[in-house]
């Protein structure tokens, strides 16, 4: 068991050592996370745009100038290039408050329509989340340029 113990703790300095010393900065990791989530969410609007349509209630339905799913289309397409410009580090905070902006819109939509008692309150949770990370990557981006 001692050696156990003793293999594990040189295990965990050296995994220390290596966040210390080599591992990406916060705000890299943050950016490229951010950008993993929109282009992956992007792509599967494109792939399979209605499992996103049941997000249009039907109050909402009404006051778009598209379908619901040419709506999800469009918002594919353009999760891709903002998550792609994310992953790249190319005019990232520009992207990082896109989506920042697009998050905190879609928390705000989705704490109306649970309130409403149309549901949605797990992906309310996640958004909250998905939301805050987007800022501090729009906050770092902005100040390292």
């Amino acid at each position: 068991m001692r050696e156990w113990g003793r293999s594990l703790q040189r295990q965990t300095a050296g995994f220390a050592e290596w966040v210390e010393t080599d591992a990406p900065q916060p705000g890299t990791i943050a950016r490229f996370a951010l950008g993993a989530m929109v282009l992956s969410a992007g792509v599967h609007k494109l792939l399979a745009p209605a499992a996103w349509t049941i997000y249009v209630v039907d109050w909402l339905e009404p006051l778009l100038i598209v379908s619901p799913t040419v709506f999800m289309l469009i918002n594919g397409w353009l999760e891709v290039g903002f998550g792609l410009t994310l992953l790249v580090d190319r005019y990232a905070a520009l992207a990082a408050l896109v989506a920042a902006v697009s998050l905190t819109a879609t928390c705000a939509y989705l704490a109306v329509v649970g309130a409403a008692g149309g549901g949605f309150g797990d992906v309310l949770a996640r958004d909250v989340g998905l939301a805050g990370l987007a800022w501090a990557v729009f906050v770092g981006e902005f100040r390292a340029h």
